[in-house]
């Protein structure tokens, strides 16, 4: 199709908000998918994104849309997803668009990841277009919403389209906006290809499966293919378009979105934000790419049964293929064997990934308490990143620890404000402003160590606030702070696996809580098992597990006493050579205790 009959678009919204549905009503209206194939959020194709309600991968599909003019228009359409963890999804698929369906709740109002989302969209010099959704709400307010949305687009507030996805209100509108205020794209049909790789999936028939947006030139399967980050040159299997299931085709032009399947069997070969380029002629230059995504949290995945460890290593290196964000290095544990130690954008991605790989890789797994990235100064004036306790050099070595720390932005309705204050304050957070963007809403801006956003943080902030205040986070940098590495032992033996790192106001109240779980949680031996909380040498808090006694005397019916004593010293003797050479095993429950301190 000609160059300026195409438009490439996704939408962004908060959390939510109603992206999928909205989708889901274009689609109908454009007749890609007929009533009968219809099914409520038909782009999340993942078990998990329809079981959790969000959207976790970003998307593709193409429509064909006739306008009011009689002209048809090829629409392509990315959807995103609002989930704070999965930004770097959105960022992917700005870069592969020219404009932005911008959608906010009519009920809620603009909201943290709204607000993130769109400056990211202008950061790729997208048009945005505006959408009131959700207006058949009865505590809808389109019109309010719009003036808020004529603040922070200055666009004027009758631009705004008011619909309602689940209704089909204002559908045709949107499709309207699209082909008239989107641009179409500028790319060059006779120049060579240049294709850029925005996403991927792993198929076991053709591959590697890469997901592209043809820039420049024309991307066919009777082409040799060559990737210009690794010169790895390929021969394409298949060539096609999404509808929304992938659909062979014979060629994708300029402008035009689809993908590729190409055959390669190694994940690392085709990397996200590469560019294709034919073997012959190649472009000179690669398009611009991705900033590389920096993880926030790291935990360790150990398979529970320790065979398991190469399939854990395979289905790490397929999901790494299907989410970039994904990073992992082999380590081992003395208490948990052979694992990997993986690096997250937040808890949700942390559990989502999790999840995946039980699911969708038959894995049962074991995941450690979560860390975050700690920059450690030694007394020789050397830099040591820490993401694991395993990894803290001893007391004695360590000039300064820096933590990172957070900017978060929180959005809540005014009655909240006391409750959240309290709740950002307990967790060491700075104040830093409040803006009232209406008389009901106001804008909390401060800043406040990652370790603190990571656990239990945005359960507490929707419980405080009765589930309306919404959290946005960006990084900040790093500042010296006074941690340190909280040791467990369990029968004077440091269990590895179960040590975190803690602020040292923290140290003395985690470590007595943590004893005494790991009282309940193992199980009685047959010789005391004591159980210590400790920061270097210094024991700051212990809990004993009682050991089972056998009844010896059991037998004894009267007779001398003598007997009775050699019986219980025997026993004695038996036991203290039993605490010698005993093995006290730590179940699973041990580890997830660490979690869950601190929602207690």
């Amino acid at each position: 199709m000609d160059q300026s009959h195409i438009r490439n678009f996704c939408i962004i919204a908060h959390i939510d908000h109603g992206k999928s549905t909205l989708a889901d009503r274009l689609l109908e209206r454009t007749g890609t998918i007929s009533p009968r194939e219809m099914t409520e959020q038909v782009l999340d194709q993942m078990d998990l994104e329809r079981e959790k309600g969000v959207t976790i991968k970003a998307s593709a599909v193409r429509m064909i849309y006739e306008a009011r003019d009689g002209e048809r228009y090829e629409l392509n359409l990315i959807d995103t997803p609002g989930h704070v963890d999965f930004a770097y999804e959105v960022s992917r698929a700005l870069a592969a668009c020219e404009g932005a369906i911008l959608v906010v709740d009519a009920a809620q109002g603009v909201q943290a990841q709204t607000v993130a989302n769109l400056y990211m969209a202008l950061e790729h010099g997208l048009v945005i277009v505006p959408v009131a959704n959700k207006i058949d709400l009865p505590a809808a307010d389109p019109e309010g919403v719009a003036q808020e949305m004529e603040g922070l687009l200055a666009v004027p507030a009758e631009e705004v389209i008011h619909t309602s996805a689940k209704e089909g209100i204002g559908t045709e509108e949107v499709l309207e906006a699209v082909v008239s205020r989107i641009p179409p794209p500028k790319g060059k049909p006779e120049a060579p290809l240049r294709a850029l790789i925005f996403d991927s999936h792993y198929d076991p028939y053709k591959g590697v499966v890469a997901y592209v947006r043809v820039v420049d030139g024309r991307l066919t399967k009777s082409r040799k293919l060559i990737l210009i980050s690794n010169q790895r040159e390929l021969e394409p299997l298949e060539v096609g378009i999404f509808r929304p299931t992938m659909s062979p085709v014979a060629t994708l032009e300029a402008g035009e979105v689809g993908y590729v399947a190409t055959g390669l069997k190694r994940v690392g070969d085709c990397s996200v934000g590469d560019t294709i380029t034919e073997a012959e002629p190649p472009a000179s230059q690669p398009l611009p790419g991705y900033r590389p995504v920096k993880p926030m949290v790291f935990a360790g995945l150990y398979p529970i049964e320790g065979e398991d460890y190469h399939l854990l290593k395979d289905a790490l290196e397929k999901l790494r293929l299907n989410d970039a964000s994904l990073v992992y290095e082999p380590e081992d544990s003395q208490a948990l064997g052979f694992g990997f130690r993986a690096g997250f954008l937040g808890l949700f991605h942390m559990e989502i990934v999790q999840e995946r790989l039980e699911r969708e890789y038959g894995l049962d797994l074991l995941t450690t308490a979560p860390s975050v990235e700690y920059q450690v100064l030694t007394r020789q004036g050397e830099m040591e990143v820490v993401d694991s306790p395993a990894d803290m050099p001893p007391v004695g070595e360590i000039e300064e620890i820096r933590e990172p720390w957070m900017e978060i932005s929180i959005f809540t309705p005014a009655d909240y404000i006391g409750p959240i204050m309290e709740l950002v304050t307990s967790r060491r957070g700075e104040f830093e402003r409040m803006e009232y963007l209406d008389r009901e809403r106001v804008l909390l801006r401060y800043q406040m160590p990652l370790s603190e956003v990571i656990v239990d943080f945005y359960d507490q902030l929707k419980s405080k606030s009765r589930g309306y205040a919404s959290l946005d986070y960006l990084f900040s940098g790093y500042r010296p702070a006074d941690m340190v590495k909280l040791e467990i032992l369990v029968n004077q033996q440091p269990v590895d696996a179960l040590s975190v790192i803690v602020h040292r106001d923290q140290a003395d109240a985690k470590g007595s809580a943590l004893a005494k779980k790991l009282k309940e949680l193992i199980p009685r031996q047959l010789f005391a098992v004591p159980i210590q909380a400790a920061i270097g040498n210094r024991v700051i808090a212990r809990q004993t597990v009682r050991a089972l006694r056998k009844n010896v005397l059991a037998k004894c019916y009267g007779g001398d006493v003598t007997r009775k004593r050699k019986l219980l010293e025997r026993q004695r003797e038996g036991k203290k050579r039993l605490k010698r050479i005993g093995q006290v095993e730590i179940p699973q429950e041990a580890f997830m205790a660490i979690l869950k301190l601190s929602s207690e």
